[in-house]
C-alpha cells in the first residue's frame, strides 16, 4: 500500500525532471551557425523551449526573419545530429528529482515520461543519468507515430499521455509538467495535472490551467495530497 493518492505520474522531460536548456540551446546554435545566422543567448534559449525540437529550431529561425523549406530541413538535421552527440554535456536533474522519484518508488508508485523529444534522444539522457530505470514507460513525440494530418501525434494530443497511464496500469493518474502542451494533453486525456513553475513554463505557472502548481520538485509529494 501507498499514501500517495496516485496509482501512477507522469512527467514531463525537459523543464520538469531536467535542466536541458544548455544543451538544447547549443544544438541550435550549432544549426544557426551552419546558416550563417547570429546565435542566439543559450539563457534566452529557453523561451523557445515546448513541443519539440523542430519547433524550437523553428522559432529561432523566425525569430531573425525564417528560412526557406529545403534550408530548414538540412539545419534541422544537422541540429538534431549534433543533439544526438551532445545531449547530456550540461543536463542534470533539478534539485531533488532523484530523491523524489526514489520515495516514490519506494511506494509503489509506478511512473513514465511523456516528452516531445524524440523516444530515442529521451532515452539517451535518461540513461546517461542513471535515471532511466526509474520509469515503466519512456514516451517520446515520435512514439506514437504520426496522425492523419501527417503530423507526430505529441503533446497537446491525449495519446502520449493515455498512453503513459495504460503502460503504467491504467490506475489513478497524475501528470506534471511546465508547458500550455503538457496541460492540454494531461486536460484532455482526463488526468489532473500539476504545473512546474521552476521549468521553462510559457506562460506564468498559474495561468497555465493546472490544477495544482509546484515551485520545486521537492514540492511534489505534498502537492499530490491536496488536488
Amino acid at each position: 500500500m501507498t499514501d500517495i493518492p496516485f496509482d501512477a505520474i507522469g512527467f514531463d522531460l525537459d523543464g520538469t525532471l531536467l535542466d536541458t536548456f544548455r544543451d538544447l540551446g547549443a544544438a541550435v546554435n550549432h544549426a544557426l551557425a551552419l546558416g550563417g545566422i547570429a546565435a542566439v543567448s543559450v539563457e534566452t534559449s529557453k523561451d523557445l523551449i515546448g513541443g519539440g525540437a523542430k519547433i524550437m529550431l523553428a522559432r529561432a529561425l523566425d525569430a531573425q526573419g525564417g528560412v526557406d523549406e529545403a534550408e530548414f530541413r538540412r539545419l534541422y538535421k544537422a541540429m538534431l545530429g549534433f543533439y544526438e552527440q551532445n545531449n547530456a554535456v550540461h543536463t542534470v536533474p533539478y534539485p531533488g528529482v532523484r530523491e523524489v522519484l526514489d520515495t516514490l518508488a519506494a511506494q509503489g508508485v509506478r511512473m513514465a515520461v511523456v516528452t516531445n523529444k524524440f523516444e530515442a534522444f529521451a532515452r539517451s539522457v535518461l540513461s546517461q543519468l542513471d535515471l532511466i530505470d526509474r520509469f515503466d514507460a519512456v514516451i517520446g513525440g515520435d512514439s506514437m507515430g504520426r496522425g492523419e494530418d501527417g503530423q507526430f501525434l505529441a503533446k497537446p494530443h491525449p495519446a502520449p499521455v493515455l498512453a503513459a497511464r495504460e503502460a503504467t496500469g491504467g490506475g489513478s493518474f497524475v501528470f506534471i509538467g511546465d508547458s500550455t502542451y503538457d496541460v492540454r494533453a494531461a486536460k484532455a486525456a482526463g488526468v489532473p495535472v500539476i504545473a512546474a513553475a521552476y521549468g521553462y513554463c510559457d506562460r506564468p505557472a498559474h495561468e497555465l490551467g493546472a490544477d495544482g502548481v509546484i515551485d520545486s520538485f521537492a514540492d511534489l509529494i505534498p502537492a499530490l495530497h491536496i488536488l
